[in-house]
């Protein structure tokens, strides 16, 4: 594709921004921001990856990684605003899931240890956790503020503090999951997915690109009951006080 192609697409931007300003939306600045930021940074990106592809420097592919990682913690953090060391947990849930989903595809040889495919398929990992992290902090700050009663009679009962959230803890991780599974549910029927229909584009048979996507599927569904119940495990205690008291609802 030329750069002239390339400029071309920026008429969907502009019908956008247009539809926008019709309607009153008022998004035509968040609209012209996103679309400078996005190429901008996926030029960045191409470039960065480019030098990395070239010198495979296992420390500077950590570092990418690395990079990934601690922006995805911050971008899912938000959603959990005003819970106290919200950020370390959720960076900490998605390197485990990152550690144990890539250390797993790497030692049954279904991804070769390149940084041509380490890094491409670390960062849909990263960022399906980041997603599943998101969720299930949105969804938990739901479900302790409606259970709220509920959970204040258990701890007055005597229950600690794990079993007093165990049923708000197990919607939150349920409603975490359910995009993961209903996306292999209708996968090659109401879409093809943009790895697979990349690497169609590009060339590839239809069913080496079938291949390839199953594998991230199946390993997206893998991560994404890690990360929710990683997460889970060591971030209940945050709506609580240290001496068991449930706290109010961050602002």
């Amino acid at each position: 594709m030329s750069y002239w192609t390339l400029s071309l697409t920026l008429v969907f931007i502009l019908i956008t921004m247009l539809l926008s300003l019709r309607q009153k939306l008022g998004l035509e600045k968040e609209i012209a921001i996103g679309t400078v930021r996005a190429a901008v940074q996926l030029f960045a990106v191409g470039y960065i990856l480019e030098y990395v592809f070239r010198s495979r420097q296992p420390l500077i592919i950590l570092l990418i990684l690395a990079v990934m990682i601690t922006v995805a913690a911050e971008n899912a953090r938000k959603r959990g605003k005003g819970l106290p060391g919200a950020f370390w947990r959720i960076m900490a849930a998605i390197a485990a899931t990152e550690t144990a989903t890539m250390g797993l595809l790497l030692l049954l040889g279904m991804v070769k240890p390149e940084p041509q495919q380490i890094i491409p398929i670390s960062g849909m990992i990263i960022g399906n956790a980041m997603v599943v992290c998101a969720l299930y902090l949105n969804q938990m700050m739901r479900e302790v503020e409606a259970s709220r009663g509920e959970i204040e009679v258990l701890l007055s009962l005597g229950a600690t503090v794990r079993q007093a959230v165990q049923d708000p803890l197990k919607r939150a991780v349920k409603a975490s999951m359910i995009p993961s599974i209903d996306g292999m549910k209708t996968v090659g029927i109401v879409q093809l997915p943009g790895m697979m229909t990349g690497m169609i584009i590009a060339g590839a048979s239809p069913l080496q690109a079938v291949r390839y996507q199953i594998l991230i599927m199946f390993s997206f569904s893998a991560s994404a009951a890690l990360t929710s119940i990683l997460l889970a495990l060591i971030s209940y205690g945050m709506w609580f006080s240290d001496d068991g008291r449930l706290l109010g609802t961050p602002k």
